[in-house]
């Protein structure tokens, strides 16, 4: 495992400030109080740590798979129409990444991107219906020549900022790192509609590994 380089002026940052109120507990309270305060604060540094994590895993590669591009739990499996992009009835996926699940961000397929917007927006809890089109968002659109697959980052409330490294005209390959979201949230995928559907609602994901999808 390894730490995210998101991670590292967060990590940094709360380790300053958490060094400086134990050191005030203790100096300045009681050595008791102390004691209790750096044992609840090494758990809340190492939760801290533990979202920007990377875990060693093998990656699941196959061109003629939609690979999860989080990590999370399948929260909706539906057609809809998306306005952004296709501007028509696309099978929409999307993965509820909690604070506990890694937080980094990967391309479900290789390709071309064709899209890559931010967009400012609110931030609704990522369950809620319009997360999608309402919250802070970034959408990027990635096609090999056959298909072309859309992956929005959605803000929640608790993660305001969403990082992307991607550009349009670049060439990126399946499973590389797309982006990161700090704190959780949300990742929408929007798919042809008719393609095969792996997983089910409610299902646990991992980012890199479980097959979303198999395009026609």
């Amino acid at each position: 495992m390894t730490i995210h380089r998101e991670g590292t002026a967060t990590i940094a940052i709360t380790f300053v400030i958490l060094a400086l109120i134990n050191g005030a507990v203790f100096y300045l309270v009681s050595p008791v109080a102390g004691y209790i305060v750096s044992a609840i604060s090494l758990v809340f540094f190492l939760f801290i740590v533990s979202f920007f994590r990377i875990p060693n895993r093998e990656m699941n590669q196959d061109e003629q798979l939609v690979i999860a591009p989080a990590d999370g739990k399948v929260v909706v499996i539906e057609e809809t129409f998306e306005t952004e992009y296709f501007k028509d009835k696309r099978l929409q996926v999307s993965i509820f990444m909690s604070p506990a699940n890694v937080h980094v961000n990967r391309n479900p397929i290789s390709g071309e991107v064709k899209l890559s917007q931010y967009h400012a927006g609110k931030y609704l809890v990522a369950w809620h219906p319009k997360s999608s089109t309402e919250n802070e968002r970034h959408t990027v659109v990635i096609g090999n020549g056959k298909n072309e697959i859309l992956v929005r980052q959605i803000a929640g409330a608790l993660a305001r900022r969403i990082v992307n490294y991607l550009k349009a005209g670049m060439q990126v390959k399946q499973n590389q790192e797309m982006g990161f979201i700090k704190f959780g949230s949300r990742v929408d995928i929007y798919l042809p509609v008719g393609t095969e559907v792996n997983v089910a609602l409610e299902q646990t994901v991992r980012g890199g590994q479980t097959v979303i999808a198999k395009l026609g």
